[in-house]
């Protein structure tokens, strides 16, 4: 039979009841002939919890002493519950052992709290398969040059699947969590919203990048980079469901475009809270201008997203750019000290009540009009729209937080999503 690995999410993951359930469902797979590399996450708000133990004790800006044991705390979420599937899977009678990170090892660079894989040595991993043993390995982390401990980024436990996916060739990498796929949006903001049987890579990349928190953006990169076929599922459907109904059920994240999947011009709605726009007013224009600015951000680890720059007028112009809400703060700061000096920007503007919302489909590639179509829609709310970014299956608005359901809402009905594609 195949290579399955299977990911579980903290909510999956939150009780002893619920680890009961997640070792019954791995055991179900094993008894089938299927060799199981399980990937959990931490217990549901456990990290959090560990997380604000630390900033009780320091609540200053993270510095790369202060990140390197905040990976040190964050890393043993991962650790227990990886133990208790351990111990779960062995009450079912079945053999199984549970690795750290390090101890696989999974390697990682340096950049601790969203550090990013390497490598991964699958010798000891294929040796416990070939001994008929499930394999757990804890989410979210691995280990640097050094052999310090590393964390992946919120959501790492999704990359940490596909990477070991990708690593042992698996046949799939299922992703067990509490929605049972891919929707056309949240269905929390659209209860019309519908579940994708099928979605492509590029779709659900960008849909990803886009504020979808179903996948982690950096897993689906991985999937798409090494073909690593992927499904999204629940966890929470009964453990003793049959398993080819349960192979076949969620959204598959596939390769191939077909006829059915290109009538649908959009696939679906994203959207992104946790913006934060920044603007330089009256910047000198010339050759360098952006990297000046953005130069000292990159350095900073911080992402950008949209970036817009105005046309000049009389040797000035305006520059804006996103951020994650987050590094907001720390980015205002780092402009005044380092950027507005070399500048001769006029003032600088800042604001952390935005949001993002994008219409995502492969079929944009082929249909004019789709763009103008938003626009339209947003404005027949009277939702202004405050910066424009597009690509060949995307295209996306910043606007005010305040309008973010409402044109969410507008924008799923004016294309049909709540209907069946075709």
């Amino acid at each position: 039979m195949a290579l399955i690995v299977h990911k579980y999410g903290g909510t999956s993951m939150g009780s002893v009841e619920r680890i009961r359930n997640v070792a019954k469902r791995v055991a179900k797979w094993s008894r089938a002939g299927h060799q199981l590399v399980v990937v959990p996450s931490a217990m549901s708000g456990e990290t959090n919890r560990l997380l604000g133990l630390a900033k009780e004790l320091s609540p200053v800006s993270t510095t790369a002493e202060l990140a390197r044991e905040l990976d040190m705390i964050a890393s043993t979420g991962e650790q227990v519950s990886s133990g208790l599937l351990a111990i779960a899977l062995q009450a079912e009678g079945l053999q199984a052992v549970s690795y750290a990170g390090w101890q696989v090892p999974i390697s990682t660079d340096t950049a601790h709290t969203k550090a990013r894989i390497s490598a991964i040595d699958d010798k000891r991993v294929r040796a416990d398969l070939a001994a008929g043993r499930v394999v757990v390995i804890t989410g979210f982390q691995g280990v640097d040059p050094q052999g310090n401990i590393t964390t992946l980024g919120r959501g790492g436990s999704d990359t940490s699947a596909v990477a070991v996916a990708a690593a042992l060739k698996a046949a799939e990498c299922l992703i067990y969590t509490d929605v049972d796929g891919v929707y056309t949006t949240d269905p929390r903001v659209v209860p019309e919203a519908r579940r994708l049987q099928t979605i492509t890579f590029e779709e659900m990349l960008e849909m990803a990048s886009l504020g979808s928190k179903v996948l982690q953006i950096r897993s689906v990169e991985f999937a798409g980079k090494y073909r690593v076929p992927l499904r999204v599922l629940s966890s929470f459907t009964p453990w003793d469901i049959d398993l080819s109904e349960e192979a076949r059920s969620g959204t598959l994240i596939t390769f191939e475009e077909d006829e059915k999947m290109e009538q649908a011009i959009v696939s679906g709605i994203a959207f992104n809270r946790d913006e934060a726009k920044i603007s330089l007013l009256g910047v000198t224009d010339k050759p360098g201008i952006a990297y000046q600015i953005l130069g000292p951000v990159a350095d900073a680890n911080i992402d950008v997203d949209v970036i817009i720059q105005n046309v000049s007028h009389a040797g000035r112009t305006d520059f804006s750019f996103t951020v994650h809400r987050n590094d907001y703060a720390r980015t205002l700061e780092l402009i005044k000290r380092v950027v507005l000096p070399v500048t001769g920007a006029a003032d600088l503007v800042g604001d952390a009540k935005i949001c993002k919302v994008s219409i995502v489909g492969i079929g944009m590639r082929s249909h004019v009009g789709v763009a103008s179509k938003m626009f339209s829609v947003l404005s027949q709310e009277g939702i202004n729209i405050q910066m424009i970014t597009t690509s060949e299956i995307k295209t996306s608005v910043v606007i005010d937080e305040k309008y973010m359901e409402l044109a969410v809402r507008a924008l799923h009905k004016a294309f049909d999503l709540e209907q069946p594609a075709g």
